[in-house]
């Protein structure tokens, strides 16, 4: 399995985990500056942007491991993780199975250890059944077209244009990538994951929650709770901002990713 990713930078590693449906490129604005002092690497998670897909089923604890086993490739023994979104889902669950191995923690704009907005649970819950009882209709869909669509707004608004759109959704225009969606959705467990809630008050390692509080699929109080049961966690919220944050709003991410990296 190749995965592809972004490194630049020498000193305390920094891991960065993207979100669905992204790459790595959605780091772009933080990597320089956190590259100063740090070695950053960015992966595209295996199945997305350019990496080959995943070599066993993406089940929810086979993926938290997958960070490990990404970490162990570079040559990480422990790491400061940054992680949005589905990377945030995941590095919650890393960090409370081996807590041992993260400097420190920040999560942005990700359902963690809660679900999503109800139209959108509503919305995910139909697209999950779609996955298990009609796949070779799934794989007929024009999946980036759909998502290109979806995304529109996020285009429009600044976060990335065309070019990065098509970094970020070409693999589901492939037939390889069409199986992957269907794997990935298959298995994607969303629910709430019961002991990550339970373990919020065992994480020890400084942690910063980083939200915009317009996200259209994940709540502000997703991002209030991980703040008041996280011992010592910060709250750097930004108002206004919607979901794909880093990208939407850059020099103030970059800015609290440096303060936590400072400390």
């Amino acid at each position: 399995m190749t995965v592809v990713h972004i490194e630049a930078g020498a000193g305390e590693p920094v891991l960065l985990l993207h979100g669905y449906p992204q790459s790595a490129s959605c780091w772009r604005h933080q990597i320089p500056a956190l590259a100063q002092h740090h070695r950053v690497i960015a992966p595209d998670w295996p199945g997305f942007g350019r990496s080959d897909p995943p070599d066993t089923p993406p089940s929810y604890d086979a993926e938290v491991e997958r960070i490990g086993e990404l970490a162990d490739q570079f040559g990480l023994d422990r790491f400061n993780l940054i992680a949005h979104d589905y990377g945030g889902f995941l590095g919650l669950g890393y960090v409370l199975r081996h807590p041992e191995r993260v400097t420190r923690l920040a999560l942005l704009n990700t359902r963690a250890h809660s679900v999503f907005r109800p139209w959108f649970y509503r919305f995910s819950q139909g697209q999950c059944w779609t996955v298990q009882h009609l796949p070779a209709l799934v794989r007929r869909l024009p999946l980036g077209r759909l998502h290109r669509l979806a995304l529109t707004p996020y285009r429009k608004m600044g976060c990335w244009d065309r070019a990065l759109e098509d970094e970020y959704l070409g693999w589901m225009d492939t037939a390889r990538g069409r199986n992957t969606f269907v794997e990935f959705f298959r298995r994607y467990h969303l629910p709430a994951v019961p002991w990550l809630a339970e373990g919020l008050g065992q994480i020890r390692c400084p942690t910063a929650i980083i939200w915009g509080d317009r996200d259209r699929y994940i709540p502000l109080h997703t991002a209030r709770q991980l703040a008041d049961r996280i011992p010592g966690a910060t709250l750097t919220r930004l108002r206004g901002g919607d979901h794909y944050i880093m990208e939407e709003r850059p020099h103030e991410v970059t800015a609290a990713l440096l303060e936590l990296l400072a400390g």
